[in-house]
């Protein structure tokens, strides 16, 4: 345990951990062996001890981060800056990610080559109607984002919030649900084209991460449930918060510019 002195106050700092460098190298590991998976078309069964040691990493940083949080109390106002810092950082790198699907899209639909028969959509294909699960998904994902505020305004008031927060993860899983049913009625796959290609790869990532925002407010709201956070002390909600209205934001752009835009 390390301390730090400033303006004659002194704190408990975090140690030093060893789960981010395991993480990074699990990771890189992870990476390697799904290349050359994909290289070969041959099952890498190191994946599985890969990503086997990726959930025990993952549970016990986790379970650190709360030890020092909740159990300690090793979380002072530097240390949860250094937090959100984190998480802006985050956030700004899964702008990027998004923003190169966006861009390859206005690639080729502002001037579609001569192999895709000069016309976006390619021929063949029969876009999905934006006015019937993605308008309805959309809406979902807009009112889940008025739930987590109203829960936060009730953290942040020592009100009670426990059903806006159910509120918001039933409408995460019931974003996933009608996209799934989406993607089974889909009359194009992945390999029809660019638009295809470009389609699928960002609303599936942008599912992987609905699903992943879902996670994190199932585990917020579980440490709410054993009062782990308080209307003072609550940097995990405000992550989490963050996370899903980010999920939100780029689901608009994905609806204005991979739906309404080309139908």
């Amino acid at each position: 345990m390390k301390l730090f002195n400033t303006q004659n106050h002194t704190f408990h700092m975090v140690t030093v951990s060893p789960w981010p460098i395991l993480m990074s190298l699990n990771l890189m590991n992870m990476f390697l062996n799904t290349s050359q998976m994909f290289q070969f078309l041959t099952f890498n069964w190191l994946n599985i001890f890969t990503f086997y040691n990726l959930i025990i990493v993952m549970f016990m940083w986790w379970k650190d981060v709360n030890n020092e949080s909740f159990m300690i109390g090793d979380h002072p106002m530097i240390i949860q800056n250094l937090m959100k810092s984190g998480m802006i950082l985050f956030i700004s790198s899964e702008v990027l990610f998004f923003v190169s699907f966006f861009w390859s899209f206005l690639h080729y639909s502002l001037s579609p080559n001569i192999e895709l028969g000069s016309i976006w959509p390619p021929l063949n294909i029969n876009m999905i109607n934006p006015y019937n699960v993605p308008l309805l998904n959309t809406l979902i994902l807009l009112t889940s984002g008025i739930s987590i505020t109203w829960a936060h305004h009730n953290l942040t008031n020592n009100k009670s919030l426990m059903m806006m927060m159910f509120i918001t993860i039933f409408l995460g899983l019931y974003f996933s649900h009608w996209q799934l049913i989406e993607y089974y009625h889909s009359s194009f796959s992945i390999n029809d084209s660019t638009f295809g290609s470009i389609f699928y790869m960002a609303t599936g990532f942008h599912g992987l991460h609905v699903l992943i925002g879902s996670i994190f407010n199932i585990i917020v709201t579980i440490r709410l449930l054993f009062t782990h956070l308080s209307m003072t002390h609550h940097i995990s909600f405000e992550l989490s918060a963050w996370y899903w209205h980010f999920v939100d934001v780029i689901w608009l752009f994905l609806f204005i510019l991979m739906y309404w835009w080309p139908f």
